[in-house]
């Protein structure tokens, strides 16, 4: 079973994703956010400023599994800094781009989760987070995409 504090957390760092699908959605909210708090927290710019932030936060994740790991170690850590790489060099050219580019991310992120899994770097319930959280990520990128 998930733990109830990072099935909270987790699910809760889904807001800001579906916040920004819901302001492509509905221009009235988009207009009243942009109007409030600023455009920046509105539309295709909030998912790609909170998709980079999260997936860079990620490889933090990923380097702490690496450091309990003895035999992987360089692996690991090589494997844990990739995402950030990801955001740093492919993120960016516009927002169509740097939505395909985060969602690209964060599908491969889920493929170097399953590996630290296997290598038994991770808690036994780990994946089947990932699973959920990684699918309400791609379905707000993508929205993003096509909407946007």
């Amino acid at each position: 079973m998930i733990p109830r504090a990072a099935l909270t957390l987790g699910l809760a760092g889904l807001l800001p994703f579906a916040y920004g699908l819901a302001t492509i959605l509905s221009p009235a909210l988009a207009e009243a956010t942009i109007r409030t708090i600023g455009p920046r927290f509105a539309g295709q710019y909030v998912l790609v400023a909170y998709g980079t932030v999260i997936l860079c936060f990620m490889s933090g994740v990923l380097w702490g599994f690496a450091a309990k790991g003895a035999e992987q170690n360089w692996t690991g850590y090589a494997l844990s800094v990739a995402p950030a790489l990801w955001a740093f060099f492919f993120v960016g050219g516009g927002a169509t781009q740097a939505l395909a580019a985060l969602l690209t991310g964060f599908v491969v992120l889920l493929v170097i989760d399953q590996q630290f899994t296997l290598w038994g770097l991770t808690p036994h319930w780990w994946m089947k987070l990932r699973l959920m959280l990684t699918a309400g990520v791609v379905l707000c990128l993508a929205g993003g995409i096509w909407l946007g």
